[in-house]
């Protein structure tokens, strides 16, 4: 099918209509003749929305607070009062192979394993008025539609889809803090706006709290909703403007409260100006003619609807839909045009364009986080106070167990102010937190608990290490240190006590034990750097001197997990017994959390040689290495973990989850570093399509995609925290990278081929690199990176 697919932008602009690849494989060219030789006509929105990747095609802005796309099921997140399995496939709201759409909501996560959000659905109708949302066995029974993915078509910043039941053009675009909806019915005398304040990501009976609703005038509403899912105080504020004024409108309430008072003395549900309850669906409705076009603009708050308000119009004052998409693709196009990209082939067999995997990759790592203040500075926190962002930008959705290893990293390099700006956010998070925490995982004025570690510290560390420096360094360091001896949290206090968390305090205990040391090692190295930053004598300066050698001492505490006889780590009970009955093929109940022991094995970022010491010496380290990209392992040992797929494995390697992105890296530390550069092509090459299955485990709020970019440029982030890179293989002939500081950093790889694939000179501005590093400082004053490709290791 892809005989007629040429990756030249020269030649796209020549192909016949009948040549254009279907969206489910390729990216859509766009349907405006100006935006044929841009970047984003590389990206394909649709690469990860089948099973595993959990992404979504809808529209969004880098960085963007709202993410509007449509959402294809209503799975809820438990049966009979358990967890319901098949609401996981819905993490981004949308599934490829879906038949129906039952709207399209506001806010959605891009590629995570757990979710909520879906705020302020929102679907066309004509005909019978119906104010459930049907099945998808049986969509006539609702308001949702049939679609055919021939009528989608996706880029960034902008999403269309036919309707089939409504016969409704449907298109979408959006803003930094507001969505954009222009949909073209047929003739109707019945046309109708539903809004949906009961729908959800995730959802289940009972997750909304409280809904409002105010009629303000026949062409704007607006109104809340207080939701208690993963983020269990979560407030949400819309205004809504229609371009057509509605005729009528009304709304149900599925709840049956016991306690009406007074109200019921109104029609309430017909024509009246206010709508409450905690299961509202409301709809607008007038008459259409054939190819009339109604607009509707959203702007969101978590602060107010006065807020709301604001930010609709302060960024979408008027009704132009085009200009808004317009201003949308050169939003993308400008950061997409951060790195140009020059590839030694088009294709690979089977997976489509190298470009189109690249630049969709760079597109997911912009998603998150999210900007999270109105257009005055104004933010909800995480103590859900209103609270103004005085000299930063407030950023929320930290992913951090995923996305410190590779995500933030290349945000600090590609866009340090917005990282200082999110360093700061976390700052402002810690300082509101009842238990004086660091994010862990944050949303929305919310912290969630997600996951294990405390790796704001290493976003932080990583960031001043770096050189980013528009965050107090004092205030970060004390947070850090405070977080990391945090009573309340993940069994701190035995780890402090013990040197390792036992399986008594926590199930995943070998691992937080790793990720506790990792982060220690963090916080040791920030300590040293602020300290040589700041003045002699300083109480900031003495203060960063203690903390220094106390956590690198703490670094070393992956020691006490490590089994010695067999070399692999292995979670301990509190009296300091190793667990009995051990598995490490295992991902379940082994003491790790979402991997087994022989990948966590190798989780020791911050002393690589002190660990392959402790293995056994370079040669069993490289047989291990070895092993575990070799071994076979049968679906049983992760047959209960959500994250863990076959798609995602290279024998017992799992790349389709975090902990174990760095391992490909870790032969550089060994006398085989070649079989690094052999192992990243097969990982581009067999992990990352272009296509709707074409990610192999969750983005991960783009960690996924960061591994892929820094990764085919040449080098990867082996330990955040240090200014260090490993230097891999590069998977692209040239690169050139425009870096913050208005310097250009050119990446050559010089005969690179299918089979040039191994490294035999590296050089920076001329001169040789010592080593398989490069530094963050040498990055930074540009030049050319040069790299001499060769078919022999």
């Amino acid at each position: 099918m892809f005989s007629c697919f040429k990756p030249s932008l020269q030649v796209m602009k020549k192909l016949p209509t009948s040549c254009i690849p279907h969206p489910a494989f390729l990216f859509l060219l766009l349907s405006i003749s100006t935006f044929s030789q841009s970047l984003t006509s590389y990206v394909n929105p649709f690469i990860g929305t089948r099973e595993m990747g959990h992404t979504f095609p809808g529209a969004c802005l880098p960085f963007g607070f709202v993410q509007l796309s449509p959402d294809t099921d209503t799975i809820p997140y438990d049966m009979d009062g358990k967890y319901n399995p098949p609401v996981y496939r819905y993490c981004a709201g949308y599934q490829y192979d879906d038949k129906t759409i039952v709207g399209f909501s506001h806010t959605h996560f891009n590629g995570t394993g757990h979710s909520d959000l879906g705020d302020f659905l929102i679907m066309p109708t004509a005909g019978p008025l119906q104010l459930n949302p049907g099945t998808a066995a049986h969509p006539e029974q609702g308001y949702r539609s049939a679609f055919r993915h021939e009528t989608e078509k996706a880029e960034p910043g902008y999403y269309k889809v036919h309707l089939d039941d409504p016969d409704v053009d449907a298109e979408l675009t959006t803003t930094l803090r507001c969505g954009f909806h222009r949909y073209t019915f047929p003739k109707a005398d019945s046309a109708r706006i539903i809004l949906d304040l009961i729908h959800g990501i995730y959802n289940y009976d009972g997750k909304v709290l409280w809904a409002y609703v105010r009629v303000v005038n026949d062409t704007l509403i607006t109104g809340y909703r207080i939701t208690s899912g993963w983020g269990r105080n979560r407030y949400m504020y819309f205004a809504l403007a229609f371009s057509k004024p509605f005729d009528v409108y009304g709304w149900r309430n599925a709840d049956k409260p016991v306690y009406r008072g007074f109200w019921r003395r109104f029609s309430q549900y017909s024509n009246f100006p206010e709508m409450a309850g905690k299961k509202i669906r409301a709809w607008f409705g007038f008459s259409t003619f054939k190819g009339e076009q109604v607009k509707l603009k959203i702007g969101l708050s978590a602060v107010s609807m006065e807020g709301a308000i604001a930010n609709l119009q302060a960024e979408i004052p008027g009704w132009d839909f085009d200009k808004i998409r317009s201003e949308a693709h050169e939003n993308w196009e400008k950061e997409l045009s951060r790195i140009k990209i020059e590839m030694p082939g088009s294709r690979v067999k089977g997976h489509g364009s190298r470009d189109t995997s690249f630049y969709t990759a760079f597109y997911h790592v912009l998603m998150n986080p999210v900007v999270y203040q109105d257009v005055d500075g104004k933010y909800r926190g995480i103590d859900q106070e209103i609270h103004q962002a005085v000299g930063f930008v407030n950023y929320t959705t930290f992913s951090l167990w995923d996305t410190y290893r590779a995500l933030h990293p290349l945000l600090t390099w590609l866009y340090p102010q917005r990282s200082g700006d999110m360093v700061s956010s976390m700052l402002a998070h810690y300082d509101q937190s009842a238990e004086k925490m660091l994010p862990v995982w944050s949303f929305h004025g919310n912290e969630d608990w997600c996951m294990t570690g405390y790796h704001s510290v290493s976003v932080i560390a990583d960031a001043w290490v770096k050189g980013v420096r528009n965050f107090d360094p004092e205030q970060a360091l004390r947070a850090c240190v405070a977080t990391s001896a945090n009573k309340y949290y993940e069994g701190i206090t035995d780890y402090m006590k013990l040197g390792f968390v036992p399986l008594e305090r926590s199930a995943s205990a070998a691992s937080v034990t790793l990720e506790y040391a990792y982060d220690d090692y963090a916080i040791s190295r920030f300590a040293e750097a602020v300290a040589e930053d700041s003045a002699s004598g300083t109480l900031l300066q003495m203060l960063a001197g203690a903390e220094t050698s106390k956590y690198l001492k703490r670094s070393e505490n992956y020691k006490n997990v490590l089994d010695r006889r067999t070399g692999f780590m292995r979670p301990k009970n509190a009296d300091g017994t190793f667990k009995p009955a051990f598995d490490p093929l295992s991902t379940s109940n082994q003491g790790f959390i979402e991997g087994n022991s022989w990948n966590y094995s190798f989780h020791v970022p911050q002393d690589i040689p002190g660990l392959i010491t402790l293995m056994g010496g370079d040669k069993v380290f490289v047989s291990r290495l070895d092993s575990l990209f070799t071994m076979h392992l049968d679906d049983k040992y992760f047959a209960e973990t959500e994250d863990v797929t076959r798609d995602g494995l290279i024998g017992n390697y799992v790349h389709g989850n975090e902990p174990s992105h760095h391992i490909p890296y870790l032969y550089n530390w060994t006398s085989q570093p070649w079989k690094t550069q052999a192992m990243i092509h097969k990982i581009i090459n067999s992990m990352y399509k272009n296509a709707v299955d074409g990610l192999c485990g969750n983005d991960d709020c783009g960690q996924m995609s960061a591994w892929y970019i820094f990764s085919t440029l040449g080098f990867y982030p082996v330990c955040p925290g240090t200014d260090e890179y490993s230097i891999g293989s590069p998977c692209v002939s040239k690169a050139t990278v425009s870096l913050p500081n208005g310097k250009t950093l050119t990446i050559i790889a010089k005969n690179l081929s299918e089979n040039n694939i191994y490294i035999k000179s590296v050089t920076l501005r001329g001169k040789s690199l010592i080593g398989l590093v490069i530094h963050h400082k040498d990055l930074m004053e540009g030049g050319l990176l040069l790299f001499g490709m060769s078919d022999r290791h």
